[in-house]
């Protein structure tokens, strides 16, 4: 059993420019008090092929973590746009959220995001070399969940009683394929117009 599951990702800017923050909140369930933080990562892909070009945005420590339903609000920075391969900028990347504890990932949602200029023209005729300034991008409502099991050093709190000392290991989760959609995962991911407040 996971200690921690995602129960929604609320995008605040989505679409929006391509050289603008990413913005969101992340809300979780814990049924056990962790003693130490969780990592949360967000990483562009641009090239699937190529690991060494995916750019970690940003990351950041929630802790401590008490056992029920948590949120916390996420910025990114946006690519750099000098490491990403000039043919892979427009089209479809990755975006990834991952969720750690103690250096094992525990948790992973993929978006596609799509990246386009932000006018009928320049889609047709894209200018070379790219002019960032106008691109948007808009990420995919449908998403990926990818559960992984990891060591926990907490047990789930049981009947009122205090969590056990010792590690508890995580249950067999259902495979990725199997977790398309927010139907499948029990996770919504809701999204506001642009300019909403966080």
């Amino acid at each position: 059993m996971s200690i921690v599951t995602i129960r929604n990702v609320e995008w605040f800017n989505n679409p929006a420019r391509f050289l603008d923050p990413y913005r969101f909140r992340v809300t979780f369930e814990c049924i056990a008090p962790l003693k130490d933080d969780l990592e949360w990562r967000l990483i562009y892909v641009s090239s699937p092929g190529d690991e060494d070009l995916d750019q970690e945005l940003d990351d950041c420590l929630v802790g401590p973590v008490p056992v029920g339903v948590n949120s916390f609000d996420f910025e990114g920075t946006p690519p750099n746009p000098s490491k990403i391969p000039p043919d892979d900028v427009l089209g479809v990347a990755a975006l990834i959220l991952t969720g750690s504890y103690k250096d094992q990932e525990f948790v992973r949602v993929g978006y596609y995001q799509n990246t386009e200029y932000d006018n009928d023209e320049m889609k047709e005729n894209p200018p070379s070399p790219i002019i960032f300034e106008r691109l948007v991008r808009d990420i995919s409502t449908r998403f990926r969940v990818t559960r992984f099991q990891i060591k926990w050093d907490v047990a789930p709190l049981q009947q009122g009683r205090p969590a056990a000392a010792g590690a508890a290991a995580s249950a067999a989760v259902p495979s990725a394929d199997d977790l398309d959609s927010p139907e499948d995962t029990g996770i919504t991911m809701g999204q506001k117009a642009n300019g909403a407040s966080s």
